[in-house]
């Protein structure tokens, strides 16, 4: 069989150990892969990259299609994004997909048929990164919700369950709150749902959703959720079900797929040669199925399985009722190694996949008609006590023909006209301008409005249009609007 060619990074921290370790268990099951390695993290990002990567290492890992990484230090300070965020969003790689599945009682877990996959969206939402403080004592971050980045995550998560043999999938938002982000989501969820009628689709609010994940997990099968969302909630699932060192990760892409564990780079135990390896272990079998090496993911998955069962285990899982020797990474490795080619007698034997090569098509949808009905004007003022009648009698002073103001909010909370006195006040405020009579609206118009309130000595650090799309409202409304 000709050899796949795979990038490797051997990371910070214990990386280089358990990177050493599983790449030993993956060749003595002669895996037909060959190895690329880049250098990427701490030593990168000090050498004065900013994104801990280098332009060389790009190449590499978009010339191949599987990418297997140990885990990374992010140094704390300095302007230094996070690599992982950066590679997932800059390649595409729009699915994580975190199995968790008990390994009870080997490994101790109070939900013993616990077996689910978190499929997460990976290149939105509040991890788009953008932050701006506005005032003194107000900052923001945008959280950037689209059709297409909803319908890729969502079809890719039925596809999964179909692929690999799943009975149900659940959507997980906060809708109730954020009507047009999360409301979009799960009204994307609802509409291609219907293309599955063999799965049964239901729909949890994520904090009672989370409660499930922690305490009923064995009634869920696949999650799909947003990025922040899936982050917390498969940290979670990964707790639950023993061991968040044991947890690998899938990062799917169309052309580059990456494949990790779940957990850190953990400098604190780094060279002493005590990590457990299984979590990078799990993330290179997903690798092997990814690339169509069903039988050595399913005999390497086996020989780890029957590994802990034999009672070998590294200290992180290690117990006296239940373990027979406490060894450390490489000897974990070795155990693993030895047991190649045997099945469990205990834990379930891993079955060959069913394989199958996820493809995802969107939807194109027509494009909605746009109209203009308003601006939200935010204001940084800290004068006259912080009263909202000085800001909505000087704003109502100056507003044109136009447009009027409507109201004025503080934290999302209506202030003006009409507010009550005890609603805590920051320095940042929302006023909501719209049509006034009818009139038609423009870029213009907003322009106006703002030359108007600068020469008024008011300070705006922010606008966003209201918009009405296909006659809908675009935009939420006030607590008290």
């Amino acid at each position: 069989m000709e050899k796949q060619r795979v990038t490797v990074a051997y990371g910070d921290g214990i990386g280089p150990e358990i990177m050493k370790a599983t790449l030993s268990i993956l060749e003595a099951a002669e895996v037909p892969l060959e190895y690329d390695v880049i250098e990427i993290g701490e030593k990168i990002y000090l050498s004065g990259v900013k994104s801990g990567i280098s332009s060389e290492a790009w190449d590499t890992l978009r010339h191949n299609a599987a990418f297997l990484k140990a885990p990374i230090t992010t140094p704390q300070g300095g302007g230094y994004k996070s690599l992982n965020v950066t590679i997932r969003k800059s390649l595409g790689l729009f699915a994580n997909v975190r199995p968790v599945v008990a390994l009870t009682p080997y490994v101790k877990s109070n939900h013993p048929k616990m077996d689910l996959v978190i499929v997460r969206e990976n290149e939105e939402d509040l991890y788009a990164g953008i932050e701006h403080q506005q005032t003194p004592e107000v900052v923001q971050t945008l959280k950037l919700v689209s059709r297409p980045g909803c319908e890729k995550i969502v079809r890719y998560a039925f596809e999964y369950a179909r692929v690999n043999g799943r009975k149900k999938v659940t959507c997980m938002t906060k809708d109730n709150i954020m009507k047009h982000s999360d409301g979009l989501f799960r009204q994307v969820f609802n509409e291609v749902k219907e293309e599955y009628p063999d799965i049964e689709a239901n729909h949890w609010i994520i904090d009672i959703g989370s409660a499930v994940v922690a305490n009923r997990p064995e009634t869920l099968d696949v999650v799909v959720t947003l990025n922040l969302y899936g982050d917390i909630i498969s940290d979670i699932a990964a707790e639950v079900g023993g061991s968040v060192g044991l947890g690998g990760s899938a990062n799917a892409g169309a052309t580059v797929s990456m494949f990790e564990a779940i957990h850190g780079s953990a400098p604190d135990i780094a060279g002493k040669g005590i990590a457990n390896p299984s979590g990078l272990l799990n993330g290179a079998i997903m690798m092997l199925d990814h690339l169509g090496l069903q039988d050595k993911a399913r005999m390497i998955k086996n020989a780890f399985f029957k590994t802990l069962e034999d009672g070998y285990h590294t200290g992180d899982i290690y117990r006296e009722e239940i373990s027979k020797e406490r060894v450390n990474t490489q000897g974990f490795a070795a155990k693993v190694i030895e047991n190649l080619g045997q099945e469990p007698s205990q834990l379930p034997a891993a079955l060959a996949a069913k394989g199958g090569k996820i493809n995802i098509k969107i939807t194109k949808n027509n494009r909605a008609s746009k109209k203009l009905v308003g601006v939200d004007v935010f204001i940084d003022w800290d004068k006259a006590n912080r009263d909202p009648e000085v800001i909505g009698d000087g704003l109502r002073a100056i507003q044109g023909e136009k447009m009027y103001l409507k109201m004025i909010t503080n934290r999302g909370v209506k202030v003006y006209p009409d507010g009550l006195p005890e609603t805590f006040k920051t320095d940042h405020w929302r006023c909501r301008f719209t049509a006034q009579n009818g009139n038609d609206l423009g870029n213009a118009d907003v322009i106006e409005l703002l030359s108007n309130i600068e020469g008024a000595d008011f300070d705006f650090i922010k606008t966003e249009q209201l918009y009405e799309f296909d006659g809908k409202r675009g935009y939420s409304l006030a607590q008290g609007e």
